[in-house]
């Protein structure tokens, strides 16, 4: 009888943040893939979890997929977790859980920390409708995605360097408008954790300032609707 394969998210900040389910799929898995196994191990420790874990990460599951899908055809419950977070989301995963779902074998994602939720609904921009898209290209095609997202009507949720961080809210600044409303979320759930919030040009101007450190999130407004912009112009 086949096993099936367990996505377990895994606190970005505060180790508290772990769920009783998680610690419990851990504990009965019968082999964990972790993205940096002395990472993982520390989680290991403090929650009594002894399973064999093997690295599971951007540079090696090419290689290891297929070995990993043929154990769990075998009978073998297998946990993915990332460093921090929910794996597929700006982490490795992605690629196991589609050969997975292809070869029929059951995948449960179970509900968890991520770091892109807590800092949008905090933002205090509206979160009924937005738009994830984790890190932008370093080089190749920054410009152009950044000038097709400055028509983007709905909030939007970047991953970011804090050694690019104030490239890129300059960057957004000159192809959004200064004034566009954004905010930055660092060290979610850590002891050091901030939301600045501002214009693009004000936030822009802090960290030029004050040295961003640690893991980013940066949210932004969405263009104004183009709706209400011709609703307006009626009324005038």
């Amino acid at each position: 009888m086949a096993g099936k394969l367990y996505i377990v998210p895994t606190p970005v900040g505060n180790l508290e943040d772990m769920t009783f389910r998680a610690v419990r799929v851990l504990q009965e898995a019968d082999l964990i893939l972790a993205e940096d196994t002395r990472t993982s191990s520390v989680l290991m420790k403090k929650y009594d979890i002894h399973k064999p874990l093997r690295s599971h990460h951007k540079f090696n599951e090419h290689e290891t997929v297929e070995l990993v899908k043929e154990r769990i055809e075998g009978g073998l419950n297998v946990a993915l977790v990332s460093d921090a977070g929910t794996p597929g989301i700006s982490d490795p995963g992605f690629l196991l859980v589609r050969t997975c779902a292809e070869a029929g074998i059951p995948v449960e994602t179970l509900p968890g920390p991520t770091a892109c939720i807590p800092a949008l609904v905090s933002s205090g921009l509206p979160c009924d409708r937005f738009v994830f898209e984790g890190f932008l290209p370093q080089k190749k095609g920054r410009q152009t995605l950044l000038t097709a997202l400055s028509t983007e009507e709905r909030t939007m949720v970047f991953y970011e360097s804090p050694f690019r961080l104030v490239k890129t809210l300059e960057q957004m600044a000159q192809l959004f408008g200064a004034e566009r409303p954004c905010s930055v979320a660092r060290e979610i759930s850590k002891f050091h954790e901030e939301h600045r919030r501002g214009s693009l040009e004000e936030v822009a101007a802090w960290y030029r300032e004050h040295e961003p450190k640690g893991e980013i999130v940066l949210v932004v407004g969405g263009a104004p609707s183009k709706k209400n912009s011709k609703l307006g112009k009626k009324e005038e």
